[in-house]
């Protein structure tokens, strides 16, 4: 193989974890015993974390009685780790020039039917703009694979995204979806004060990555970019995010892939990824799909259960890729993140209407519903929408977020910030409806809560909130 990079500059614990061949063998040779899969099952309920072989166990049960209990497990864990609540954030695309050519993206550099743009300052912060007039307070991102988005680029971005306020707000958390960065890079963009750098393997089946990213181009080199995360964490990044795109290859494979990348970090780091990501594709301008490996919606919906149990302390983000039917039935029993409200062409926000505009985006969008609409329904299913950011301010972050969250103490800052961000866009931003059924919820929430200190200021709290400007009053 021909490296496009220096591999003298991989990180220390820089290894090829993913055996290709092993992980067939394990999905072959994997028969369902209901013995073994209860031992599993048993280790999942005490939130350890499964090798893949455990997770392997899981993926060959596959009787309709083994996977309704596998929905049940996940269901409990998901609720003893995360409560009812569901993190909030939205996706902004900077630039989508692109120096690789992948098969399944439409911004691939070959395509011709997209329309290329980099925003400048100025459509940036009205980019911004907007979606503070919507609501958010969370973001992503998303450059394109081009040496225009180098790190200095991209921290640049990162700043401007912070300073900009509208009215009383601004954005609080600005996460990457960027390319893979060597040691100087990563540092550059972390010292900006970015949250979670994202960075998806793809596939984690190597024959599968080298058709879908051709030779000659960057991403065709699968070490540098199976290391990237780890030099993110060598170079000071707090939190990384883990990602593989499902229907590139058997969805099992990946998910074992997606297990081992997280064991490989946990054994090298301390720390395992903050988030996985699997989103399935979608169609796409200038791109036939024709080839790709269909994962159906019962495939997917056990997948998503699976990984909560492979990995019970892991954000687990369905993106507005997939319908709203699906991506509700996936948070009741795995999934703790989703984007709401989205727009992921160049300008979505600021300058298009209602309608997707395909030469602009990335792909299709499943779920094109509103902010406000997505966050009454979550309300109405009694989970709370969260635009919380206190850890990341506080220092709750990396080794020491796993420190709080594995014995379930951050359960007690989680809930009270979730319940003040939910005012905060109760008070400025939701429709009457949506205001009423959240103000139901949080009484809900209070009523739950035991009598104590905690909860007559988390009441103070809410109440400065609703009746004065004061806002970000986290725990």
């Amino acid at each position: 193989m021909t490296f496009l990079f220096d591999h003298t500059l991989l990180s220390s614990s820089a290894v090829d974890f993913v055996d290709a061949a092993g992980v067939e063998e394990l999905l072959q040779e994997t028969k369902h015993d209901l013995g073994r899969f209860r031992e599993v099952l048993a280790k999942s309920k005490s939130k350890e974390a499964l090798t893949e072989a455990e997770t392997a166990v899981l993926l060959a049960a596959d009787t309709p009685e083994c996977v309704e209990e596998i929905f049940e497990v996940a269901r409990q864990l998901k609720k003893d780790v995360y409560g009812n609540r569901i993190v909030i954030f939205a996706p902004i695309y900077v630039g989508n020039y692109c120096r690789n050519d992948c098969v399944y993206c439409a911004f691939r550099r070959s395509n011709p039917e997209c329309d290329r743009m980099t925003l400048s300052d100025a459509q940036l912060e009205n980019e911004v703009r907007e979606m503070l007039r919507q609501g958010h307070k969370r973001t992503i991102a998303v450059f394109g694979e081009s040496h225009k988005y180098n790190a200095a680029f991209i921290a640049q971005c990162v700043e401007k995204i912070y300073a900009v306020q509208e009215g009383n707000s601004s954005i609080r958390r600005v996460n990457i979806n960027a390319a893979p960065m060597d040691h100087e890079g990563f540092r550059i963009i972390h010292e900006a004060g970015i949250g979670t750098y994202q960075i998806f393997q793809e596939t984690y089946h190597k024959p599968t990555y080298a058709k879908m990213h051709p030779a000659g181009t960057e991403k065709a080199d699968f070490m540098w970019r199976l290391d990237s995360l780890s030099r993110a964490y060598e170079s000071g990044a707090d939190d990384v995010g883990l990602g593989a795109l499902f229907g590139l290859y058997d969805w099992r494979f990946e998910v074992l892939g997606l297990v081992a990348h997280s064991r490989h970090l946990m054994n090298a780091y301390g720390c395992g990824p903050h988030t996985i990501s699997f989103p399935r594709i979608r169609p796409a301008s200038g791109i036939d799909l024709s080839w790709k490996y269909d994962v159906s919606d019962d495939d997917f919906k056990r997948l998503v259960a699976i990984l909560r149990l492979s990995v019970p302390y892991t954000g687990l983000i369905c993106t507005a890729r997939e319908n709203a039917h699906v991506r509700r039935s996936v948070m009741d029993f795995g999934v703790s993140q989703i984007d709401a409200g989205s727009r992921i062409e160049l300008g979505g926000y600021s300058e298009l209407g209602e309608e997707q505009v395909a030469r602009k985006e990335q792909f299709e969008l499943g779920d094109m519903r509103s902010l406000d609409t997505i966050i009454c329904e979550l309300l109405e299913d009694d989970l709370i929408p969260s635009f919380c950011t206190a850890c990341y301010r506080k220092g709750r972050t990396g080794q020491q977020f796993m420190e709080y969250a594995i014995p379930g103490f951050i359960q007690r800052l989680c809930t009270p910030n979730a319940l003040t961000t939910l005012q905060e866009y109760l008070t400025d931003y939701a429709s009457e409806k949506t205001r009423n059924a959240g103000e139901a919820a949080i009484m809900r929430q209070l009523e739950k809560m035991d009598d104590g200190p905690q909860k007559r200021e988390l009441i103070s709290r809410l109440e400065r909130i609703s009746e004065t400007e004061e806002r970000d009053l986290y725990f």
